[in-house]
């Protein structure tokens, strides 16, 4: 993500003044309004310092997303359901700043055309935070409160798409309580007691109500 030229040791205190610069911005103009110019100036360095240390201005967001929303692993509490409720928490409070709606739509269009920052993207953001949740998913197995036979990618795919897709198209709000309703759902399914067991299996007709 960040540039790997030779020369002086990098300086943290300016990257995390740019991170914080970055962020801040994103949240008061947007990313379309964003410049590597803005950044400079509120975090009290120069453009050719950024261009050193980032290959261009969404390499920067995303390297500002990694740090503001993708650092924070998901809980070891000893309780499967509470682990997995503060995980995908932290999604929901990053998104529910303006940084959410007026990043992410934009940021995932440009992944589309760069395939470097896609690359980017997924290995320093998505996937390490995948990953914090699927060891998550492993201690609950471990635990006795998952099914071991369940699908890992399945799961962590409807944990966390429900943040994204309101996020995306904003819909409907991330609210403060959508980690544990999604959790829960995910958890105990919706299904009436007396339907599961006889739905629909590979190889026999579908069946929406057990008495159909």
């Amino acid at each position: 993500m960040t540039s790997t030229r030779a020369g002086r040791p990098r300086d943290e205190r300016i990257d995390g003044a740019v991170r914080e610069a970055t962020v801040d911005l994103l949240n008061e103009v947007g990313y379309a309004a964003l410049t590597l110019e803005a950044v400079a100036s509120r975090a009290g360095t120069s453009k050719p310092a950024l261009r050193r240390r980032w290959r261009g201005r969404q390499h920067l967001v995303v390297d500002a997303l990694v740090a503001t929303v993708g650092a924070v692993p998901t809980p070891d509490t000893g309780c499967t359901r509470c682990d997995l409720v503060a995980g995908i928490g932290t999604l929901s409070e990053a998104f529910t700043t303006r940084i959410g709606r007026r990043v992410l739509p934009a940021l995932v269009a440009d992944l589309a055309d760069d395939p470097e920052l896609a690359e980017v993207f997924l290995r320093d953001y998505f996937h390490t935070r995948r990953t914090s949740t699927a060891e998550a998913l492993r201690r609950g197995i471990e635990r006795g409160d998952l099914d071991p036979d369940l699908d890992f990618d399945l799961v962590l795919d409807m944990l966390a798409s429900t943040t994204y897709y309101r996020v995306l198209f904003g819909h409907l709000p991330v609210t403060d309580r959508l980690a544990e309703q999604v959790v829960d759902v995910v958890l105990t399914g919706v299904a009436a007691p007396g339907w599961r067991g006889c739905g629909h299996r590979p190889g026999s007709p579908g069946r929406t109500r057990p008495d159909s």
